[in-house]
């Protein structure tokens, strides 16, 4: 039976999520990859327990993470159940729905139709009677932004989840919007779920800000540009890397120019007089300041967790620091 380290506290930083009065854990880990039907059950658990005694204790998931769509559901939830249930209360565990999930009108995007029955089979398949955070995963152009809120309100009403979280609204206007509805419908947004990293630097501009102004807490997931940002890049692109896989969706050989290759190389430098691998210190610098509650990483392994909890023992940055970072990056 599995139990959990007990200094596990003591290993990681924790901040309030906008306004509210949730902590996150700075470092969550995310579900999306490794935890599918195809992954062995075995090493899910060792990911998942030493990310939990490491202090991690938000884990990410939505409704069509696998492969198959819902297998990493299932499979945490019978990691949950079968080990984990004595600490339920020290976790915090969100799901989503927008994208595809089943056949016809109904299994995908923003409807009340689609969001309910979806987050009732997300609860069957981790039996569980709530989860902590809800979000919606992506904007749906074609149903009433007061359909859709109205929709996340009502399920925290029926107690399905604690907190209602946005996913991917990078339209500032938009955002507000929603967000104004929330507020009325007194459920407020816990938080923003967004693409953030060194190389995808657009919710500067102007969403870091609106997040601040409304109380709203942020997530960030790819921090590490799938993978642009660690060492596997600084000599080429390795024949077994994501790249070089034709049927990759978000990572091609194409995306990494030499122009992006010479950056890779010049920000590790600085990580190395961080004492930081790459990764760690693109880690960091995306919680940098505060301006951003968690960041999400991802790991096939439990020595990556380790690896990526160390940044919280060295999140700040020199003014010159960042100054060099900014030069290299700019473009």
């Amino acid at each position: 039976m599995y139990k959990a380290e007990e200094n596990r506290y003591d290993k990681m930083k924790y901040l309030k999520s906008g306004k509210s009065g949730l902590y996150l854990s700075r470092v969550s880990l995310g579900l999306w990859h490794n935890f599918g039907s195809v992954d062995p059950i075995e090493n899910q658990k060792k990911i998942i327990f030493e990310a939990f005694d490491n202090g991690i204790t938000h884990f990410d998931l939505a409704n069509n993470y696998g492969p198959v769509p819902g297998s990493a559901e299932e499979n945490f939830g019978r990691i949950l159940n079968s080990d984990l249930k004595q600490y339920r209360d020290e976790l915090v565990i969100s799901t989503k729905a927008g994208y595809d999930m089943w056949k016809g009108p109904y299994g995908n995007y923003g409807s009340r139709k689609y969001l309910i029955a979806s987050l009732d089979q997300s609860l069957k398949r981790m039996d569980l009677e709530y989860v902590d955070i809800f979000y919606h995963h992506r904007p749906d152009p074609d149903t009433p932004l007061e359909e859709t809120m109205g929709a996340l309100s009502d399920i925290v009403r029926q107690g399905k989840a604690l907190y209602v979280g946005l996913s991917n609204y990078y339209d500032a206007e938009y955002l507000r919007k929603a967000l104004r509805i929330l507020k009325e419908n007194k459920t407020p947004c816990l938080i923003h779920q967004v693409r953030y990293s060194m190389f995808d630097r657009r919710i500067e501009v102007e969403l870091n800000k609106l997040h601040e102004e409304e109380g709203v807490g942020s997530i960030a997931f790819s921090p590490l540009a799938q993978g642009i940002l660690t060492d596997k890049y600084l000599n080429g692109i390795p024949e077994d890397s994501r790249a070089k896989k034709v049927s990759s969706r978000f990572l091609n050989e194409k995306d990494i120019t030499d122009e992006k290759l010479e950056k890779v190389r010049a920000l590790n430098k600085i990580a190395e007089e961080r004492n930081q691998s790459l990764a760690q210190m693109a880690l960091a610098w995306v919680l940098r300041e505060d301006k951003v509650t968690s960041v999400l990483i991802g790991a096939s392994k439990p020595e990556q967790i380790i690896d990526n909890v160390k940044i919280v023992e060295n999140l700040s940055f020199s003014k010159e620091e960042l100054e060099r970072i900014e030069e290299i990056l700019k473009d």
